[in-house]
């Protein structure tokens, strides 16, 4: 071995305004059981989801993180491409914020950081929250899918028999880590941990 200590995987953690702030919350709870340290920045629109959707103070959310900038903190580590990092996850991200990625708008440090992500050709996750959807909303979708991007809706995965609403965000939460490579070992797995018990056999 060199002797050199293993770099700590880093990940940015984005919320914006789409409802859904708990998404962002327990993707940065997964990043602290990984292990991961987690960059986060949150829009003005998304503390305004706190306050309505959550009990949590902006300083509760802050602690749950290893670093935490101003979303008009555009000189932040996390702007600079010699930053490096894992990815980010945008959770939620908001059809503004699709839009402002997807056309290379950088005026805040969220999409600033999400655009330095792609340039450098590091995974970038938006967890889009909204329905329906018109057709300028799936052109920026393509637009950022093209751009190297994954939209992962959190949809629900029914199979895994969800209890709670807890379990269903913290599903959609560890599967957009898995996109980062971040392996969730209480994540429900098909044909691991769920398989199915009826109809077998049928055809």
């Amino acid at each position: 071995m060199s002797g050199k200590a293993a770099k700590r995987r880093r990940v940015i953690v984005g919320i914006s305004g789409a409802s859904g702030f708990s998404y962002g919350v327990q993707v940065l709870r997964l990043l602290r059981l990984l292990e991961v340290e987690s960059h986060l920045v949150i829009s003005a629109a998304g503390h305004l989801n706190r306050e309505h959707e959550t009990d949590l103070s902006a300083d509760d959310v802050a602690a749950m993180a290893d670093e935490v900038y101003p979303i008009r903190a555009v000189g932040a580590a996390i702007a600079s491409g010699s930053f490096r990092t894992d990815g980010m996850v945008v959770a939620p991200c908001s059809m503004h914020t699709l839009a402002a990625i997807a056309n290379g708008l950088t005026d805040n440090l969220l999409t600033r950081a999400a655009d330095v992500v792609l340039k450098e050709r590091r995974r970038l996750v938006l967890m889009v929250r909204e329905t329906p959807l018109h057709a300028g909303h799936l052109r920026n979708m393509q637009y950022v899918t093209e751009a190297g991007a994954i939209v992962f809706p959190p949809v629900p995965a029914m199979y895994a028999r969800p209890q709670s609403v807890e379990e269903i965000v913290s599903h959609s939460a560890a599967r957009a880590l898995g996109l980062l490579g971040l392996d969730c070992e209480e994540l429900p797995r098909w044909g691991e941990t769920l398989t199915l018990t009826r109809g077998r056999n049928e055809s």
